[in-house]
């Protein structure tokens, strides 16, 4: 049999390339090659491994006419093109907890080195002057720390503050009390956390619910002193405003390992008072880069040679006779937790997947998988059909699998049910034609629709002209319609109306949206 033939293109441990050996597979390391030249050699290629340097774009997809799976070793893969990939039938995976320590100790060092002004005293200590009274600084022990975001990274920055002595508060949606108390801290809201804190330290993805979440107006409503963390992802605080806090005094300092824009060769805060930068190193030590090496090379051989599928983004763990016929269920099963994720709100604690009809026959772990990984996806950039349970898990979330025997209105069924302050909230979908996904029931309200790209989600009141005034306000935004689907309770009740758009709608158009006679509310969606 042929062996599987493997390309390295960015550095990486040279271990690496060992472990793809010794697991059967045929291994080369060429790396810094330009696009082109990648694009020209990658169609020779069951596998590729890259770090950050490598884009995978489409074009290059399209080359890799052997391709079966891409491994990122590391975290992000911003740089990988992954619904292409999906379409094209190539697994990528990444390895979401390799850096996690790195990353967490790097927090702490920033920590640190704010409070006692290390590089600003460095600076000026080896340019020849000995200015011991210019650094008063602050002791770290006694002083409240800020998490925003307590999962994997979050909580071992919490477990390091408390070995220093620190009280540890913590904002996030998915942290239940047993979870809180289980790693020594508070949960708080947010508001709560930016009045109280000392220090903030940003521990949560890039998502549009993320996106500025140190705004303007919560930097100016802190703690007046408070100091700043960032070693997650840059665009998670307004840089601007932060600048001008800094300069008032109201933040007393602020470091940062992440920007909006990398690389950052220009930033409104160069230059800031009390403002220290890092080059985007939470994962550049030498543990972590041998961890992720060897465990992207472990990965990717395993599903090369034995199927097996580990920290997959595009796909759940399951064997490969499995995967034909599951394939389609866990498409479906991923936009229904997807877009109930997205739809309900709050502290959601509990999740109930139902299946009936032929799904009722089929193994329910990966079609779990898929939804809590389309489900949590919003809240998380490392969650993938594989951890998205352990994370469920770990984050408190109660998981329900039922399993029907009844035959229902479908030949196949899943529903997925979720609670929420104001009760239960439920979606359900079919398979049309054995392979298509399709919702056909949306918060008790049937309704048939594909779940695909840009979408918007309204709930309005059934009556006469409604549709016209929405389609004219997205015809004058030039915004095209690609389907309409309706839905709706009774007549002259509330109804639903789910659009497929060409492009997404902006934050403009969904407000002009909301005005429209007769609307409830408004909701982008994407998948």
């Amino acid at each position: 049999m042929t062996k599987p033939k493997v390309l390295i293109s960015d550095k990486m441990d040279p271990n690496a390339a060992r472990i793809f050996e010794e697991r059967g597979c045929d291994v080369d390391v060429i790396t810094g090659e330009n696009p082109e030249e990648l694009k020209a050699r990658i169609g020779e290629y069951h596998g590729l491994a890259i770090r950050s340097s490598t884009t995978v774009t489409p074009e290059i997809l399209d080359a890799a006419t052997n391709l079966k799976v891409i491994g990122r070793a590391g975290i992000g893969v911003d740089n990988v093109d992954i619904s292409y990939a999906s379409g094209k039938g190539v697994v990528v995976m990444n390895t979401p907890f390799g850096n996690s320590i790195t990353t967490a100790e790097h927090a702490i060092a920033m920590i640190m080195a704010l409070a006692r002004m290390i590089p600003a005293a460095n600076a000026r200590t080896q340019a020849g002057e000995w200015p011991k009274k210019d650094f008063m600084g602050i002791e770290v022990t006694g002083k409240t720390l800020g998490l925003i975001g307590a999962g994997n990274i979050g909580g071992i920055v919490a477990s390091r503050a408390l070995g220093l002595k620190m009280k540890v508060i913590a904002y996030d949606p998915f942290l239940t009390e047993d979870r809180a108390i289980e790693l020594g801290i508070e949960k708080v809201d947010l508001d709560n956390l930016l009045s109280r804190a000392d220090f903030v330290s940003l521990h949560t993805p890039l998502t549009d619910q993320t996106r500025n979440i140190l705004s303007r107006e919560r930097l100016e409503n802190a703690k007046p002193g408070i100091r700043i963390v960032n070693c997650a992802r840059g665009g998670l605080i307004d840089e601007a405003a932060l600048k001008d806090c800094l300069e008032s005094g109201q933040v007393a300092g602020a470091a940062l390992d992440v920007f909006a824009v990398e690389p950052a060769k220009e930033n409104p805060l160069f230059g800031a008072p009390n403002f220290i930068c890092t080059p985007h190193l939470g994962a550049s030590t030498t543990e972590a880069q041998v961890n992720v090496a060897l465990q992207v090379a472990e990965q990717m051989a395993d599903y090369l040679v034995n199927g097996g599928v580990t920290n997959a983004l595009n796909m759940p763990s399951l064997s490969a006779e499995e995967a034909p016929k599951l394939k389609p269920y866990m498409a479906l099963a991923e936009r229904l937790g997807s877009l109930v994720g997205q739809l309900a709100h709050g502290n959601l604690t509990k999740i109930s997947i139902e299946r009936e009809g032929a799904a009722a026959q089929l193994n329910g772990k990966p079609i779990t998988g898929a939804v809590l990984a389309g489900f949590m996806r919003r809240y998380s950039d490392t969650v993938n059909m594989v951890n998205a349970p352990y994370l469920a898990k770990e984050r408190g979330l109660e998981v329900s699998e039922i399993r029907h025997e009844r035959d229902g209105a479908f030949n196949t069924l899943i529903r997925v049910t979720v609670e929420t302050e104001s009760g239960p909230r439920s979606v359900a979908g079919t398979l049309f034609g054995s392979d298509k996904p399709r919702l056909v029931e949306i918060f008790g309200i049937g309704i048939e629709a594909e779940l695909d790209g840009h979408m918007l989600y309204i709930v309005n009141d059934d009556k006469p002209g409604f549709i016209g005034r929405i389609g004219s306000l997205l015809g004058e935004r030039g915004i095209n319609i690609g389907t309409f689907n309706l839905g709706r309770r009774d007549a002259g009740g509330e109804a639903v109306l789910l659009l497929s758009l060409d492009e997404a709608p902006t934050v403009e158009t969904i407000a002009e949206a909301e005005q429209v006679e007769g609307v409830k509310m408004v909701t982008s969606l994407v998948f």
